[in-house]
């Protein structure tokens, strides 16, 4: 019996919250949406299929922040899209984005800094907040 009540007692699998912010947006049309990733390969991700979570948030004097709740402990990486006429895309000139994104970890993209998720992710392991720079090609 004494098994049974400390098996019942035991605490759940921790989660966290993550509050993400982006600041110098260069206007506040449309909104910003937040993808959060947890796995190898799921970024680059140009039609935001393979997220673990996806937040969108209005921009205010050019800042927006979000927050993921009740996550799991873990690995995680995220990406933002300033999607400024809100379609859910990333809306491409000749092949580079017309509108800002940003990757957690980044502070620049290029050819040779392309993003991918082990340079992106960052270990989640209590409540933590993080920047993304937002990036206009």
């Amino acid at each position: 019996m004494l098994l049974l009540l400390s098996s019942s007692m035991a605490p759940d699998d921790a989660s966290f919250s993550l509050t993400v912010e982006v600041n110098e947006l260069r206007n506040s049309t449309g909104e910003v949406q937040f993808a959060l990733y947890n796995k190898d390969g799921t970024i680059p991700d140009e039609d935001f299929e393979n997220h673990y979570k996806l937040l969108k948030a209005e921009i205010i004097n050019g800042t927006c922040t979000v927050r993921f709740e009740n996550i799991p402990e873990g690995r995680y990486a995220v990406n933002i899209l300033h999607d400024e006429n809100k379609n859910g895309k990333i809306d491409k000139g000749f092949m580079l984005p017309v509108e800002g994104i940003g990757f957690s970890n980044y502070t620049s993209i290029g050819l040779r800094n392309r993003p991918n998720f082990s340079k992106a992710s960052f270990d989640l392991n209590s409540d933590r907040t993080i920047e993304v720079k937002v990036i206009y090609m």
